[in-house]
């Protein structure tokens, strides 16, 4: 396969959806920045220049950032004089473009800030607090079995429960998000397919009309919530959002966090099911399970890359890049530059250099809520490791080790498994 890496289409073909590192690979060695041949997106496998395009908000825009190549910009940019004006003009056509990881400066400046108080530093700790309650509520039915599928029966419930104690769901509502949601997530596989399906235009409608719900009530009637203090933040210029305004990004949080940490969690537990070793080498020092996380992070990123639109004739390590191009920042390759980590196809628990990976970004879209995440993983494998002695893959499902049959999201964006069936023997706490 190898050599007809050239003649496969990462974005609409399935053969690269199961291994894309190898293709990844390919084009790094070729340049670390080449247009692919069959959609003419300029692919950014390499580290530095991940880094240079994520870093430099006057020549790339954001717009295009979850949808790339299609449907791509409505109208050609090349020799255009002023291309802001034209992407302000048009950016209501493209899909999901009220998101935050879509918006340019300084709508993006100041719609991050907002973000950004409704998440403070003692919301995120209260909510680490609860965490642990949490992960052992919802282990209480997975382990009860013996057995069973990782991501729809513990890492699904569990982030998503996580996520609206954040947000300050009421918890009358919350298993109605959980179905919601695991519905939405059904029906949103189109967003990035490879199938070729249609994307629609905004998949979180549920999550609007909920939280619009919420914070004209908390307007109305202030209470000591956490809604209340969503309700009442404002933009660093001390002005009043709109109620959409505060919507949208309490909506892209809850949507975007929990899909990608789902996937997290998935790709940590299946390396951790194939390692005895590595289970006994994390009970041994619950300490060691953060770098591990970051070297998940590094080894499968859970979102394989980002794209930006070229406002200007450029370069990009040298290599030139014209005005209009469609970039693709390739987190999934750039996380494996040997330029940068050494040995990178080897997973190593203790990599020094784990945490430079940019699975979660860089630069003025770095993902706000990669405390939220690295924190929710450390809860999850700190208590199913402290609940069990053993995890295994159920091989009744997966197939045996020399013959493993694992099925991965089908989209261009995002990298994760969509289901990882496990046997553990479960053990009693001492004082439980």
């Amino acid at each position: 396969m190898a050599n007809n890496f050239q003649d496969l289409d990462f974005f609409l073909g399935q053969e690269l959806v199961a291994d894309p590192y190898p293709y990844f690979d390919s084009l790094r060695e070729q340049c670390p920045v080449q247009r692919e041949n069959h959609h003419d997106v300029v692919m950014v496998t390499g580290y530095e220049e991940a880094l240079e395009v994520y870093n430099d908000v006057e020549r790339f825009s954001s717009c295009i950032s979850v949808t790339g190549p299609f449907p791509g910009f409505p109208v050609p940019l090349a020799g255009v004089d002023n291309v802001d004006e034209l992407i302000a003009e048009h950016r209501d056509k493209l899909p999901m473009s009220d998101q935050l990881p879509t918006l340019d400066p300084p709508t993006h400046t100041a719609h991050r800030a907002l973000l950004m108080r409704l998440i403070t530093p003692k919301r995120l700790k209260e909510n680490e607090e609860a965490m642990w309650s949490i992960a052992d509520r919802v282990l209480d039915d997975y382990l009860a079995a013996g057995k069973g599928d990782l991501v729809r029966d513990f890492a699904g419930p569990f982030t998503l429960y996580v996520i609206a104690d954040l947000l300050g769901v009421p918890p009358e509502d919350q298993e109605e998000f959980l179905h919601a949601l695991q519905r939405e997530h059904r029906a949103n596989s189109s967003v990035g397919s490879t199938e070729g399906e249609d994307m629609q235009h905004n998949p979180i409608e549920f999550l609007y009309g909920k939280f619009s719900r919420y914070i004209e009530e908390r307007r109305r009637e202030p209470r000591e919530d956490v809604l209340t203090s969503m309700a009442v933040a404002t933009f660093p210029d001390g002005s009043e959002p709109e109620v959409l305004d505060v919507v949208r990004v309490a909506a892209n949080l809850f949507s975007a966090g929990q899909e990608t940490t789902v996937r997290l969690l998935g790709s940590a537990f299946r390396k951790l099911a194939e390692d005895p070793e590595l289970q006994a080498y994390l009970r041994a020092d619950t300490s060691r399970i953060q770098n591990f996380i970051e070297e998940s992070l590094r080894a499968e990123s859970p979102v394989k890359g980002d794209f930006r639109l070229a406002k200007v004739d450029t370069t990009v390590g040298g290599v030139p890049v014209a005005q209009g191009s469609v970039l693709m920042v390739v987190n999934g390759a750039a996380n494996r530059d040997p330029r940068r980590f050494t040995e990178p196809s080897e997973f190593d628990a203790a990599r020094s250099n784990a945490r430079s990976h940019i699975s979660f970004g860089r630069g003025p879209h770095t993902c706000p809520g990669a405390p939220l995440a690295r924190a929710e993983a450390r809860v999850a494998l700190e208590r199913l490791l402290a609940r069990t002695s053993d995890i295994r893959i159920d091989e009744s499902v997966h197939g045996p080790a020399d013959a493993r049959d694992f099925t991965y999201l089908p989209t261009f964006i995002l990298r994760g498994l969509t289901k990882l069936h496990l046997e553990f023997d479960v053990v009693e706490e001492a004082g439980a």
